[in-house]
């Protein structure tokens, strides 16, 4: 398993996160990419407690990801079944275990600041934190034709991953309004959203 994790995790991680492994008995499972999350926990049938992540993140986000995962475990065991999922149970407990991983040895200059900065106060997903999660993406191995959604240029048109094409229109506080083509109706995409500029 430590070896397998070398793949995925910076290199100064690995041995203490194979301990949290070990010590709270989680059957870790790497999985192909799913769109609308980056990893879960669930106690199996059995009694197994099933940690997944997504295979294709980057070593930090998928660091962050697996901690957040092993804190609903512990945050559970601790503070029994019924507590909220992202409550102050859970915060408390991801704070205490991603605490001893935000050093320079494991985080580049360029996102230990955020990633210090994030877990004064996690949220339930680093994606909504959007100067880390734009920090966190430029470690993601980008496909030429992809951009982030701050880099399309106004009024411009778009395609996301499931294929529907919009036009991109003005900034709304922090996010884009933008128009979907086929149906006219208007929604908002954060700047660091990835899309696929269609070429005028």
């Amino acid at each position: 398993m430590s070896e397998t994790l070398q793949k995925y995790l910076p290199e100064h991680a690995v041995n203490s996160v194979f301990e949290l492994i070990v010590a709270h008995g989680v059957h870790l499972k790497i999985v192909n990419e799913r769109v609308t999350r980056h990893g879960d926990y669930r106690k199996g049938v059995s009694g197994k407690h099933e940690v997944t992540v997504n295979a294709n993140l980057n070593k930090y986000r998928f660091l962050i990801t697996l901690i957040h995962e092993i804190s609903h475990l512990v945050a559970f065991e601790k503070f029994g079944r019924y507590i909220k999922p992202h409550g102050e149970e859970w915060k408390y407990v991801f704070q205490r275990l991603m605490m001893p991983y935000i050093r320079p040895e494991i985080f580049p200059s360029s996102i230990l600041p955020l990633v210090a900065n994030h877990f004064k106060n996690p949220t339930a997903s680093s994606d909504t934190d959007a100067r880390l999660a734009f920090a966190l993406k430029q470690f993601d191995e980008r496909k030429a034709d992809v951009h982030f959604m701050h880099e399309v240029p106004s009024g411009s048109f778009f395609r996301i991953k499931n294929g529907r094409v919009f036009q991109k229109k003005g900034l709304r506080v922090k996010r884009y309004e933008c128009l979907e083509v086929k149906t006219g109706k208007l929604y908002l995409f954060n700047a660091n959203a990835e899309v696929e500029i269609i070429p005028g």
